[in-house]
């Protein structure tokens, strides 16, 4: 007997350790699409965020989500689509009926349409450029022809602007009156008769105001435009310095084509700060649906960069065989001090790496940074030199070995400090992206220096 599977109240659809689907809901989920009961999936489906579907997509195998997309495919949205993970949304879209697709992108502003496919191969992009209407297919295409990773990328066209004589009654009549406004805006920019924005006005203000109250009386201070082809990362960046929510957007002649919202600046950031977590890890910018063979291509070059610096670690431990063979206890030992001191040059890399993307690091303040963090290795290695200085001295007897691993460390740990700051410093002036090669060079450092350290000094003390 089939067991039969009740409407949940909206909240009990999420699992006890946070905002995620329950295991309970997918199960049920799934068991609708075998079923081929397409009005009980639709009643699962019906309290759901679009992330919470896009999630479900992400998680279900390849078989599965084939048969949820050819059961649910005509209720699949656009919202929908753009929460997709980029590692599936084009498998997504080849799955949905033209018509489908068609519906499911009709109601998406610009900007969100060239974010959903601006990554697919060209027979995808094609699909869903003919499925939007000739005026909005064109305002697309001509998106898709500024620069990769610029503000004309992310902006959207549908804009809410006003005459710079126009009064508050004037605003707001206008704004009931037109149908083709966007769904989400925050302030109306105010125009000289040749398009040039001069300024905006918040949509609080323009309510709470009289209305024979002048716009031009009512605008915001702090007022920015971007040009076209500016880096969206400056923009998100000037996004969060300065508190912006709504900023226009101009073309060579400063006129106005657009404006960039707050949640696609912060979608910039949120990006930028995920791709330099996975760059630190030398994984690319991989997702949990790459496919074995995807997978492999993206790690497989920096496990290769670190094969040939731990040839190059063990080239160093190679120069001290004798020494390491008349004193076994050195080989006990060495691991240590490499280890501590490759953590104490990730935590520094880390907070460089942040600092730069960020901006908080800058020439003004580098040397500063640069001197806290040798002293922060210098304390800390003072730390555990006392530390290790007794271990060596308990576990081998002898206080030599002791002083010699806590020298060492104390070595080790300076350099860490200096290289985890001094590395990205130093690949971000050259042009090179601090975090995607920082963590080969720090590593290599801090195991070289180590055993080196160590094993020097142990040559010239203990032998």
């Amino acid at each position: 007997m089939v067991e039969d599977h009740t409407l949940e109240d909206p909240i009990e659809m999420q699992d006890e350790d946070g905002y995620v689907l329950s295991q309970k809901v997918i199960s049920a989920i799934l068991d609708a699409v075998e079923r081929q009961d397409r009005q009980l999936l639709i009643d699962l489906m019906d309290p759901l965020h679009p992330a919470d579907i896009a999630d479900l997509l992400e998680q279900v195998s390849a078989a599965d989500r084939r048969d949820f997309i050819e059961l649910y495919g005509r209720e699949l949205d656009g919202e929908i689509l753009s929460e997709v993970d980029d590692g599936i949304r084009e498998e997504v879209i080849a799955l949905m009926r033209p018509e489908y697709l068609a519906e499911a992108v009709r109601d998406l502003e610009s900007d969100d349409v060239v974010d959903l496919i601006e990554d697919l191969e060209e027979d995808a992009q094609e699909a869903i450029l003919a499925s939007l209407e000739d005026a909005d297919r064109v305002v697309v295409e001509q998106s898709l022809s500024y620069p990769e990773f610029s503000a004309g990328r992310l902006m959207q066209r549908e804009v809410v602007m006003g005459p710079e004589h126009w009064t508050v009654g004037q605003a707001i009549d206008f704004m009931r009156e037109t149908e083709s406004l966007p769904d989400d805006f925050y302030h109306m920019v105010i125009t000289d008769p040749l398009l040039h924005p001069i300024g905006h006005v918040t949509l609080g203000k323009i309510l709470g105001a009289p209305r024979d109250q002048k716009l031009l009386d009512l605008l915001e201070p702090g007022f920015r435009t971007f040009h076209v082809e500016e880096s969206e990362s400056d923009v998100a960046y000037a996004f969060n310095q300065y508190h912006m929510i709504s900023a226009p957007v101009v073309d060579q002649d400063d006129r106005l084509i657009g404006v960039i919202t707050i949640d696609d600046a912060m979608n910039v950031l949120d990006e930028e700060h995920e791709e330099d977590i996975l760059r630190l890890a030398g994984v690319g910018e991989g997702t949990l649906s790459d496919r074995v063979f995807e997978t492999v291509k993206q790690r497989l070059p920096w496990l290769g960069v670190n094969l040939l610096t731990a040839i190059l670690a063990s080239l160093v431990i190679a120069q001290f065989e004798a020494t390491i063979t008349a004193l076994v206890a050195l080989a006990v030992l060495m691991p240590i001090v490499a280890s501590m001191g490759g953590n104490a040059g990730t935590q520094a890399l880390t907070v460089a790496v942040r600092a730069i993307a960020t901006r908080d690091l800058t020439g003004a303040n580098v040397w500063r940074v640069i001197r806290r963090e040798i002293l922060v290795g210098l304390t800390n290695g003072l730390i555990f030199a006392v530390i290790m200085g007794v271990v060596g001295l308990i576990w081998f007897g002898s206080p030599a070995l002791g002083l010699v691993i806590a020298v060492a460390m104390v070595v080790n740990l300076v350099v860490a400090g200096l290289a985890g700051i001094g590395v990205p410093v130093i690949l971000e002036r050259v042009g090179v992206d601090p975090a995607l090669a920082s963590g080969a060079f720090v590593t290599t450092v801090t195991d070289i220096v180590g055993f080196f350290a160590f094993l020097g000094l142990a040559a010239v003390f203990l032998l």
